[in-house]
Formats: C-alpha cells, sequence, structure tokens
C-alpha cells in the first residue's frame, strides 16, 4: 500500500486540518469531535441542514458545506459512520432556530447513529433517508436499498430550498421527493484499499468488472467481462431507467461521477455514452454534472445517477451555491 500519511491513526484528523485550512473562507473544521461547519453558521431563522458518513467518499460530504448546500458535516473514520456525538455537536453548532435537517444515506451505521442523534437533539427535527442506489436490494451493510451518489442531489436541491427559506416540513417533503425521483447504478474496474487494512478489499481479474459496487467496495449484481464503455453505460442506464420508469417526455438531470481514480478523460467518454444512451430513450437531458462527487478512495470505476427534474427542482438545482466541490 502506497499512501500519503504520517500515521495512521491521525489520517483523518491531518486531513480535517488541512481541509479546513484551504477553505477558510467557507468552513470552520472542529476536531473534537469531528465536524465541518459553515463559516457564517449559524443562519438566524434558516432550516440547518447536516449530513455526514464515513471518511473515504470525498468531497462528500465536508465538500458540500456552504452556501446552497449543508450547514454541517459529520465525517466518521474511513468508511465507519460518524457517531452520535458528532451530530450532536454539529446541530448545536449550526441550528438556527428553525429546525435541523439531517439527510442520512442509507447505511446501518449511519442510519443508527443518526436516528440517536434525532431523538437527544432538543430542538424540531427531521430526517431524509437516502436509497437510490437500484443494484442491490439488501447488502451487508443495509436493509433495503443503499444511499450512493444521488445523496449529492438530494443536498443540492433541498439545501437551495433551505437557503431560499423554506420551512423543515417543506424542506423534508422536498428531499423526500427528489430520493424517489433519483436513481443510481455503479461499476468498479478495480477494488479500493482502506488504508487501515492496507491491502485491496476485493480483486478483479484483469479482464473483469463488479457491476453494482457500492461505494465501500461491497459486492454489487454481477461480476462480469469487461466491456465497451457503449455497453456499460447501457446496463447502467438500463437499470436506473427502468427501475425510475420515467414518461419518455420527461426531463433528467444526469450525474456522472467517479469513484476516485478514474481520469476525468474517461468519466467524459463514459458522459457521451450516457447522454447518447439517454437521448435515444426520448428523454431530454435538462442538467449534466460531470467529476468526482462521491468517491471510494482509489477505486477507479463510476456511476450514473439519474433524476427525473421538475421545475421546483430545476430551479433549486441552478440556486447559486458556493462550496469547496460546487460553485455556480
Amino acid at each position: 500500500m502506497k499512501k500519503f500519511l504520517n500515521n495512521l491513526d491521525d489520517m483523518l484528523g491531518e486531513s480535517l486540518r488541512g481541509f479546513g485550512r484551504v477553505h477558510a473562507d467557507l468552513v470552520v473544521v472542529s476536531q473534537e469531535p469531528a465536524f465541518v461547519r459553515r463559516a457564517d453558521a449559524p443562519a438566524r431563522g434558516k432550516v440547518a441542514l447536516i449530513s455526514g458518513g464515513g471518511s473515504g467518499h470525498e468531497p462528500l460530504h465536508a465538500g458540500f458545506v456552504g452556501k446552497g448546500v449543508l450547514d454541517a458535516a459529520c465525517p466518521g473514520q474511513v468508511f465507519t459512520s460518524p457517531t452520535p456525538d458528532q451530530v450532536l455537536a454539529a446541530a448545536e453548532a449550526v441550528d438556527g432556530g428553525a429546525g435541523v435537517l439531517l439527510i442520512v444515506k442509507n447505511y446501518s451505521g449511519d442510519v443508527m447513529n443518526f436516528e440517536m442523534a434525532a431523538e437527544m437533539l432538543p430542538g424540531p427535527n427531521a430526517t431524509v433517508l437516502v436509497n437510490d442506489d437500484v443494484a442491490v436490494e439488501d447488502s451487508s451493510f443495509t436493509t433495503g436499498r443503499r444511499g450512493v451518489a444521488g445523496t449529492i442531489v438530494v443536498e443540492k436541491i433541498v439545501g437551495a430550498a433551505a437557503e431560499a427559506g423554506s420551512d423543515l416540513a417543506a424542506c423534508q417533503a422536498l428531499g423526500e421527493r427528489v430520493v424517489r425521483a433519483t436513481r443510481t447504478m455503479g461499476v468498479a474496474l478495480t477494488s479500493c484499499t482502506v488504508p487501515a487494512a492496507g491491502t485491496p478489499t476485493f480483486a478483479l481479474g484483469e479482464d473483469e468488472m463488479e457491476m453494482g459496487v457500492g461505494i465501500h467496495g461491497e459486492p454489487g449484481r454481477s461480476r462480469l467481462p469487461l466491456a465497451t464503455a457503449d455497453s456499460i453505460a447501457r446496463d447502467m442506464l438500463g437499470s436506473a431507467l427502468d427501475d425510475l420508469n420515467a414518461p419518455g417526455d420527461v426531463p433528467l438531470l444526469l450525474l456522472v461521477n467517479g469513484f476516485g481514480a478514474t481520469p476525468l478523460m474517461e468519466l467524459h467518454l463514459l458522459a457521451d455514452a450516457a447522454i447518447r444512451l439517454i437521448e435515444q430513450r426520448g428523454h431530454p437531458i435538462a442538467r449534466i454534472l460531470v467529476g468526482n462527487y462521491c468517491t471510494s478512495l482509489d477505486m477507479a470505476g463510476a456511476s450514473l445517477t439519474v433524476t427525473r427534474l421538475d421545475d421546483e427542482m430545476t430551479g433549486f438545482w441552478d440556486a447559486p451555491v458556493h462550496t469547496a466541490a460546487l460553485r455556480w
């Protein structure tokens, strides 16, 4: 294993310290307990959005803390849920009096710890559970579908609504609507290596790929021979679009997300394949985002996310955003 690190136990703390120093205009980093908050938080009268999860998925979630998305993010150790204490401390730091909305990926540890935190929060709060992955219904990490790259779409759209003054109930309802309108499918070309383990999580042959892989390297739907980008995109989009079951004239948002070790050249090539396939199905592509947003350490691979947009969602997606990972 070759990683940039000093001491394994200090890896997360040092990374967070570096993130805070690089983006000091946007965020403030707390080390004990670990969380990242907006530099201008709390915003009085605004619903506070908090998300989080295991580290190793950067820029999710800390990279989306800032104007128009999250008020705080709670990073756990690599691929490990943050603790309830982290969520509580983050909520105390950013609650502006209009309530706290927790956006949680459907992984068992995240669900349990965010639920515990919600029970202890003194003020009004609500939760949106993201379960956009169509690859498997249950896994070693979840009951039900996993929450993966579609979380970014939920955080951006609901974050804009909160920034515009929507109340807690409206933000929760919008988030749940975005979840219902979003589907994701991923594929891995290589494994990732968790620093504490020091060896790849799984092994793939030179001519193999894992279709439907999870963002922690957990198994997907099937192990298949490596294929062309057009063929891979067809399998991924076919699963996502068939499950979404949107009418042909409904506009879609397309997110082409890299898992950490896939060059942008290949992601844009995959985007080209996905765009052609979606247009063949008759869907207008209203918005496109390409890049590494929900990663899996050093895994080579990608996911395709499609969201069925309506006018309200499109407006909130287009609303100004200023975070480390998103700016427009």
